[in-house]
This record gives C-alpha cells, sequence and structure tokens, in this order.
C-alpha cells in the first residue's frame, strides 16, 4: 500500500543557527541555504525578522533573502513574532511568513515579553498586513503545545482554545503545533495532533508539527504525529538548534534521521541524503555549534546501503 509523502522543512538557518555564539558569515548561511534545496529541501526558514539586539545571529536576513539563490519551487520562509517583523518581511521581499506565539503565558512572556492574548492580538494585525499582497502565505507556530520549561504538561483544551482564536481570524494558514523542549512523549504527540485535526477538520487549517529531539525521542514523536494525519515536518540539518527561552532544550530533530527513516518506511520525502549529509557535515563544522542526530555519525557507506 502506497503511503502519503511528506514534506520537510529544514529550520536550521533559523533556528539552528540563532543559539550559535559566534557569528556565522552571510555567505556561509547562504551556502547552507543553497545547499539545502540541492538536496531536494523542498522548504526551508531562511531566517527571522527579529531585534538584532535579543537575535544577533539574524540581523542579515534581508541580505540572505537578497542574494540567496534556490530554484523555482523552494519555499524560503522567514520567523517573526510581531507586525513589524512581518513588515520588514515583506519589505524584502519575503512574502512567505512564520508568526510565533507560545500557548503557555510564562513562555510566552519569556520569549516575545507579552502575554498570549497580546501575541494572538497582533497576529490578526500581521493578516490584515498581509491577506492581500499576492504570494503571502503563513504559518503560525504554537510554540509549548506540548510541554512548557516553566509550567510542565500544557492541558490540551488550552491549545485548542488558542486555536480557537488563531482559526477565528478565517485566513488560511498552516499551524504548527511545536515540542519545544522535546519533552513530549509519542502517545501525547498522537493524541493532541490526532485531537486538533479532528476538532478543526473542515476550516481554514493545514498542519505541522515542530519536534525537538532533547530525549531522544523526535523521530518517534514525528512518526506518531505522521500517523495522526499530519504530513508537513519541522526538523534541522544535523540536529542544530535549540530554544533559549527554553532551559535545557536541545536541538530540533535531524533532518537526516527523518530522511533516513521516513524513506525506509516507504514514505517520500524528495530529499537526497547523500547530498543532506554532505550539507549537516558542513554545518557540524562551524565553530561553536552544538549538534546531534545520529545518521550523521554512522559511517556513510552504511547509512546509504540502508536506504
Amino acid at each position: 500500500m502506497s503511503k502519503d509523502p511528506v514534506i520537510l522543512c529544514d529550520v536550521a538557518p533559523r533556528d539552528g543557527f540563532q543559539v550559535v555564539p559566534t557569528w556565522i558569515p552571510t555567505e556561509t548561511k547562504i551556502r547552507v541555504i543553497e545547499g539545502l534545496a540541492a538536496a531536494g529541501m523542498k522548504r526551508i526558514e531562511a531566517g527571522a525578522f527579529v531585534s538584532p539586539k535579543h537575535v544577533l545571529q539574524m540581523a542579515d536576513t534581508a541580505e540572505v533573502h537578497e542574494k540567496v539563490n534556490v530554484p523555482a519551487g523552494v519555499e524560503l520562509t522567514a520567523l517573526t513574532p510581531n507586525l513589524r517583523g512581518a513588515e520588514n518581511a515583506f519589505a524584502a521581499g519575503c512574502m512567505d511568513i512564520g508568526y510565533v506565539f507560545s500557548v503557555s503565558e510564562s513562555h510566552n512572556k519569556s520569549n516575545v515579553r507579552r502575554p498570549v492574548a497580546a501575541s494572538i492580538e497582533e497576529l490578526g494585525k500581521v493578516i490584515e498586513a498581509g491577506r492581500d499582497r499576492p504570494g503571502f502565505k503563513l504559518r503560525v507556530n504554537a510554540a509549548t503545545s506540548f510541554d512548557c520549561p516553566f509550567e510542565g504538561r500544557i492541558d490540551e483544551d488550552a491549545v485548542y482554545a488558542a486555536l480557537d482564536q488563531v482559526l477565528g481570524f478565517g485566513f488560511e494558514v498552516e499551524i504548527g503545533l511545536c515540542d519545544t523542549t522535546g519533552r513530549a512523549l509519542p502517545d501525547h504527540v498522537a493524541g493532541l495532533c490526532e485531537g486538533a485535526i479532528k476538532r478543526f477538520s473542515g476550516g481554514v487549517a493545514k498542519w505541522a508539527y515542530h519536534g525537538h529531539d532533547t530525549f531522544g525521542l523526535g523521530v518517534a514523536n514525528a512518526l506518531y504525529a505522521y500517523d495522526a494525519g499530519v504530513r508537513v515536518f519541522d526538523a534541522s540539518v544535523a540536529g542544530l538548534g535549540g530554544c533559549p527561552f527554553a532551559p535545557g532544550a536541545t536541538g530540533n530533530t535531524a533532518s537526516e534521521d527523518l530522511v533516513f527513516t521516513f524513506e525506509n518506511m516507504g514514505i517520500d520525502t524528495g530529499v537526497d541524503l547523500a547530498k543532506l549529509l554532505d550539507v549537516a557535515e558542513e554545518v557540524a563544522a562551524l565553530p561553536d555549534t552544538d549538534t546531534g542526530g545520529h545518521i550523521r555519525i554512522v559511517p556513510r557507506k552504511r547509512v546509504l546501503d540502508a536506504a
């Protein structure tokens, strides 16, 4: 029986690079993004329009978007937590926006310095600013959908209540259910993903899963999300990443681990694993990077013979 293909979005150029303390040259960021595209990644989170005072590594996002060269059909997204960031993205020619808020009040105040209600209200302003612009696309990442570093497990009703408000704007969005801390267990991931999809079926939402591998459950959680109906997955080449406002949360699930697993299960990713591993090695060699994942450190011949 054929299985539905998946779309992977590599978030290393944003989620991964943002926590690297040593400045990564703009040309290196561009080379990594172009390498990911050459490997077959159709979606790449290429930066963030945020204050450089808080996330210095993202200060050149506009320049990266201006100079990067990727094939037609590759979507470059940029993250923003507010209207000002979205307007800066539009000015830079980036119409594919990722907006982030946290379901947890504690994490939202730590991450973007305001209550959840204020973030959702600001989302409405972003939608109004973008809805009539040609090519405008919106992903809304609901951080701490499963677990908060300050509050623990998040009640599913709190997630649904937040999503009700997001979808109440009536604009078609992709919802990213985010395990920000990597502490979610597979049955929790399956339950929330399945519950959200059923609850909001027939509406204006599409679904994605964003996971971390803090406790070694990144791949397992992604598989449970797939079984629940999710078909878009965030991952980070070389397992780079981690939220600076979620103490202890290590990197995102490694893109190469997900490609290896999905492909060997007969689930098409459209990604060339050998080329992706080349990019992973380049990223892992950057100064001050805290990488993760498993496939990258297995002898390459064994990996590719099994693929």
